[in-house]
């Protein structure tokens, strides 16, 4: 058996396995030659002291061969003639709903209002150059959901919901790189994921489940508080007495249907706020404590940050951290705005942008009351709709310069960003209501305290930061993880609001598949 370590080294001796080889054989008091490799097992790095250290967990394989081994997919059965489910949805939740299915003998038919993960490609580059929103094929519709062309982060601390190292596996043996099975904080970046979601795709239909494309539904049908099936918009009916509703935390129509049918739902604060973007080499001499204009060196990753902060009474920290990235445009309706960010896998931009957002309370919706369990919502569409207007009526999003914003000052200049539709100067406190923009105000002033050099007006505000997690909940019976009062009907994923990001959901979508299976 190989032996496992546990140390730190210089950042330059773990990226080069002769250095990393001859280190493990100096602890191990062997010579380099009897070390047949040194498989890297958990890799972070440390960054609190001035001298930085990478932690490494290895398993050394002294005078015993190592054999490179591939990771295997389950056993999956042919399910062409087996009970059917309808998945909703085939974003993370839905897509690892229907292998999970499939590994238990049961159809999955996958339901998917958008386009597949190529043809998605052509309504991204609509609304990017030509500001064209459409509003079934974009940054949030279309097969692998938001994560596919916004980044692909695999991070979770949701470690208590289930089995990520499962996850990530089978992301392994789906075709991403083992290094997200090594990596504290694992990344497969949007130039990655497309190839991996068609595999995905293509399994499912291989082992006879069923994906649809361009088949949104419009109606859920409910006979004695039992699932009986759903009408997709060409009018065809498709029945099925369990239902995954994997639907994601932009269905706006979805939570409107259900809302209409009187399917319980109930408003759930999330969070809001902008999208802020820093020269990467900035936010490298802050992290690195390295020279701007020299830079991190070759062995170091473009470096992260996660800040939070107390401010009036509200939790305000960064979300969605994007190093190396860029900012894209995530509206999914015309006459809205809505910002985003992601990372190619080598995460090589000069920018790094990250979502800094504010708690919102359940109380914050009370303008909006009379839409009862989609205040929030509204809450949420109404900024979107007023940055729209105000940024002049395309995909152009209002932006301010970080420090000019504490300051109440319109920009005299916004330099280019990584967001390609572009950005009209504003002074961003018109965008929100006031307690938000005040608490944003004082918070980011509390952010350059704790990260100097980070409140800066070389740091550019984009508006709005707005899709964190649903405005709204579908409530589900924490045994079966059936609606409360529907029989069959199974809320999954970030847009029932019990998930937070692609891994979350991808174990909430297993977990639901495992229930109708009972």
């Amino acid at each position: 058996m190989p032996k496992e370590l546990l140390f730190q080294v210089a950042p330059e001796v773990a990226a080069q396995m002769p250095l990393l080889t001859a280190h493990v054989a100096k602890l191990m008091h062997v010579s380099p030659s009897d070390i047949k490799h040194v498989a890297i097992l958990k890799r972070s790095i440390d960054a609190r002291q001035r001298t930085i250290k990478v932690n490494l967990k290895v398993a050394v394989y002294h005078n015993e061969e190592y054999h490179e081994t591939t990771m295997p997919l389950p056993d999956y059965k042919d399910v062409s003639n087996a009970r059917e489910v309808i998945v909703v949805g085939a974003g993370p939740a839905g897509l690892f709903a229907a292998l999970q299915l499939i590994e238990l003998g049961l159809k999955p038919i996958v339901l998917e209002r958008g386009k597949d993960v190529q043809e998605r490609r052509r309504d991204l580059k609509a609304i990017n150059r030509d500001h064209i929103v459409n509003g079934e094929s974009n940054y949030c519709y279309g097969e692998g959901g938001a994560g596919t062309y916004s980044d692909g982060k695999l991070y979770t601390r949701s470690k208590k919901r289930g089995d990520v190292d499962r996850i990530l596996r089978l992301f392994v043996g789906f075709g991403a790189s083992p290094e997200i099975l090594v990596e504290a904080h694992p990344h497969i970046g949007t130039n990655k994921l497309p190839k991996i979601i068609k595999a995905m795709r293509e399994k499912i239909i291989e082992f006879g489940g069923q994906v649809l494309f361009d088949t949104k539904v419009v109606d859920i049908l409910i006979k004695n508080n039992e699932v009986d099936g759903v009408v997709t918009q060409k009018g065809d009916t498709i029945h099925a007495r369990q239902l995954i509703l994997a639907t994601g935390h932009s269905a706006r129509d979805i939570f409107e249907l259900l809302h209409r049918k009187e399917i319980f739902i109930e408003a759930k604060p999330f969070a809001l706020g902008v999208r802020a973007e820093h020269p990467q080499k900035l936010i490298d001499s802050v992290q690195y404590s390295c020279d701007y204009n020299q830079g991190r060196g070759e062995f170091l990753p473009p470096a992260a940050y996660a800040i939070v902060k107390q401010v009036n009474g509200r939790g305000m920290y960064s979300f969605c951290m994007c190093p190396g990235g860029v900012i894209a445009p995530c509206a999914t309706s015309p006459g809205e705005v809505v910002t985003n960010g992601w990372s190619p896998s080598k995460r090589d931009q000069d920018t790094a942008n990250s979502g800094i957002v504010v708690e919102l309370k359940l109380e914050d919706f009370a303008p909006y009351a009379k839409f009862g369990p989609l205040a929030g919502m509204e809450f949420q569409k109404a900024i979107e709709q007023k940055a729209f207007h105000m940024a002049g009526g395309t995909q152009r999003v209002p932006a301010q310069r970080m420090v000019d914003f504490s300051q109440t000052k319109v920009s005299a200049d916004i330099p280019k960003t990584s967001y390609v539709p572009g950005t009209t100067s504003v002074e961003l406190g018109q965008v929100f209501p006031g307690f938000l923009t005040q608490t944003m105000r004082e918070g980011f002033r509390e952010f350059g305290k704790s990260m100097k050099g980070y409140f800066t007006n070389e740091a550019i505000l984009h508006a709005p930061e707005s899709r964190t997690s649903s405005p709204v909940r579908i409530p589900r019976d924490a045994e079966t993880l059936q609606h409360l009062h529907i029989k069959g009907l199974y809320p999954c994923g970030e847009g029932a609001g019990y998930a937070g990001g692609i891994i979350s959901a991808a174990i909430d979508g297993e977990k639901c598949a495992l229930k109708c299976a009972e």
